[in-house]
């Protein structure tokens, strides 16, 4: 789990840490337990339903007809989302540090234009209303949050990230050469105009887009040119290999659990974890449903 919004007080504060705060934010920020399993599936199901709403009501059609019923669901929508943005608020240790993290932002975006809408009539003078339901869409971003996929992925590009770098510098040279030799060959005569314009060529050509507006009329450049897709075949298989390989590596490091740290928020402790392996905070017992073969659901 990305970032490092602050938690729960230490565990001397027994008392907090055995309270409300510790169940609700077991059922918030954990998945081991059938309530928190049922918290994440209905979560994802709102920001699914409340995005379909907001794609919905920008279809002229649609909003013409089920206007007031777009709007109740998106009110509907904004108050469960302001409750659990509430949630989140009361059972972390610091709430501002919270508000301020990557997933408190797209948390607060998730209720503000809602509100804006309303609170600034004149809004629409200084923006434009579809901003107001572009901002709305932020909610897609809580799903990176519930499903562990997502951040498998953003672990896997953030590993790749030096390959694919030499990867990028590598293309870059490869375009620039061949467009300058397609400028030199065709001319600003077949619309080559400048090396730029070349550039622009190699890349389309390159990444098998081939819009067209801009071919090659001489022998000798439909011959870079065939050499340009081919080498473009290649060329795109390597990063996903990259990051294939890395996905691998994840797969197999995969997280045993979604213990989560009330201190930085990481997550994927082991069962018999006491201590963050991240920052060293005392982790409370973990929490989970138990199994067939348990006899009790703790550890």
């Amino acid at each position: 789990m990305p970032d490092h919004p602050p938690h729960l007080p230490p565990a001397t504060h027994a008392g907090a840490d055995a309270g409300w705060r510790l169940r609700l934010y077991t059922v918030i920020f954990e998945a081991d337990t059938r309530a928190g399993r049922l918290f994440d599936l209905v979560l994802v199901a709102m920001i699914l339903g409340s995005v379909a709403v907001v794609v919905l009501d920008s279809m002229a059609a649609v909003h013409a007809r089920h206007a007031g019923v777009l709007a109740a669901l998106e009110w509907a929508f904004t108050a469960l989302f302001t409750v659990e943005y509430l949630a989140r608020l009361a059972c972390v240790r610091h709430p501002l540090r919270y508000a301020r993290s990557p997933l408190g932002v797209i948390d607060l975006l998730a209720v503000l234009p809602t509100y804006l809408a309303v609170a600034v009539p004149g809004l629409h003078v200084l923006i434009d209303v579809r901003v107001l339901r572009l901002l709305r869409l932020f909610r897609i971003l809580k799903l990176g949050a519930y499903v562990a996929e997502f951040g498998m992925l953003g672990r896997a590009l953030a590993a790749s990230r030096r390959k694919i770098l030499v990867f990028m510098a590598f293309v870059m040279m490869v375009v620039m050469i061949m467009g300058t030799l397609m400028y030199v060959v065709e001319g600003p005569e077949h619309g080559y105009t400048s090396i730029p314009v070349g550039v622009y060529w190699a890349i389309t050509t390159m990444t098998t887009v081939g819009f067209g507006d801009i071919t090659p009329h001489t022998d000798l450049g439909r011959v870079i040119a065939s050499a340009m897709m081919l080498l473009g075949w290649g060329t795109l298989a390597v990063p996903t290999g990259i990051v294939s390989a890395e996905f691998t590596v994840q797969r197999m490091g995969r997280t045993p659990t979604t213990r989560t740290c009330h201190e930085c928020l990481s997550e994927g402790h082991a069962p018999s974890a006491r201590f963050c392996r991240d920052c060293g905070a005392p982790l409370p017992p973990w929490q989970r449903d138990a199994g067939p073969g348990d006899a009790t659901p703790g550890p």
